[in-house]
């Protein structure tokens, strides 16, 4: 939320909210996701309605990390829902809690408990003009996206540090564990696993550390990110099923840590852009740049 503020707001926007931001004063969320709309975001339902002097909200949003604990969004709807194309009747608003806008249920996930995800409800939810960000409608779309290369790139980091975690739980358990004299991490079965996941962390870390320089370049960076958060979440993943494998029926138990990294690294490949939309984002952009027309 505070990267779209940063980059669209007006002088007067990032004045008033980044120092709170960055205070923890406010505690901020991206209300992007609806009951019928995630990674298809042209077909949110949600609208804003001028009245004349303040837009008038009705809509629904769901799985909003920080939607239950925060206590501000950047707020995602159409003010046209007639334009063609849709997302030109799109606009990202400052959206703090006040009347009109309550909170629903917290969604009980498999894992990553510690940030909470909830469905929020606008009904006749009142806002200035001073909270429309960049003061123009009409750019939401644009707004969002911008700060998904962000996104992904934080989620590629989390998929690295879920990868080279669960790496090291199997390392440690297997140099340890013993079966027919000798530390499992001897017999060739468990060696071939190991270092599949070494090569997969390491490949992770390279990709995530290529985008973040590229992002931080300010170059566009949409390709590399997504191969970054698609690889790393992927590589979370399958080294967290392997690590459980390692430690064999104890993974399964929760006296070791490795089951809370099984539950955990799914979300990875699901949050910020499924990485089945990954995978068309990263080939659309690399025939665009390899263009032979």
């Amino acid at each position: 939320m505070s990267l779209a503020v940063e980059k669209f707001g007006t002088d007067e926007q990032k004045a008033e909210w980044l120092p709170k931001f960055a205070s923890g004063e406010i505690r901020g969320g991206l209300g992007l996701t609806e009951p019928d709309a995630g990674t298809d975001l042209q077909g949110i339902r949600t609208s804003a309605k001028w009245n004349g002097s303040e837009y008038v909200i009705n809509g629904t949003k769901t799985w909003i990390s920080n939607g239950i604990e925060g206590s501000c969004i950047a707020l995602l709807v159409k003010t046209d829902p007639t334009a063609e194309p849709r997302y030109k009747g799109m606009s990202l608003f400052i959206a703090p809690k006040q009347a009109g806008f309550t909170v629903g249920k917290k969604m009980e996930k498999l894992g990553y408990k510690c940030i909470d995800s909830g469905e929020l409800f606008f009904d006749n939810y009142w806002l200035s003009k001073a909270h429309l960000i960049g003061g123009v409608e009409g750019q939401g779309f644009f707004q969002a996206t911008g700060g998904l290369e962000l996104g992904r790139i934080n989620v590629a980091a989390r998929g690295v540090g879920l990868a080279e975690g669960a790496l090291r739980l199997a390392s440690d358990y297997a140099q340890v564990r013993k079966t027919f004299g000798k530390p499992i991490c001897e017999h060739q079965a468990i060696q071939l696993k190991l270092g599949e996941m070494v090569t997969r962390a390491r490949a992770a870390r390279l990709l995530t550390l290529d985008a973040a320089e590229i992002f931080d370049r300010g170059e566009r960076c949409d390709m590399e990110a997504g191969m970054a958060k698609f690889f790393s979440s992927e590589a979370a993943l399958e080294n967290s099923t392997e690590a459980m494998r390692i430690h064999g029926g104890y993974g399964y138990s929760k006296e070791y840590d490795i089951e809370r990294f099984y539950r955990d690294s799914p979300l990875t490949c699901i949050g910020e852009g499924t990485n089945e939309m990954q995978r068309m984002i990263i080939a659309r952009q690399y025939i665009k740049r390899h263009s032979i027309a």
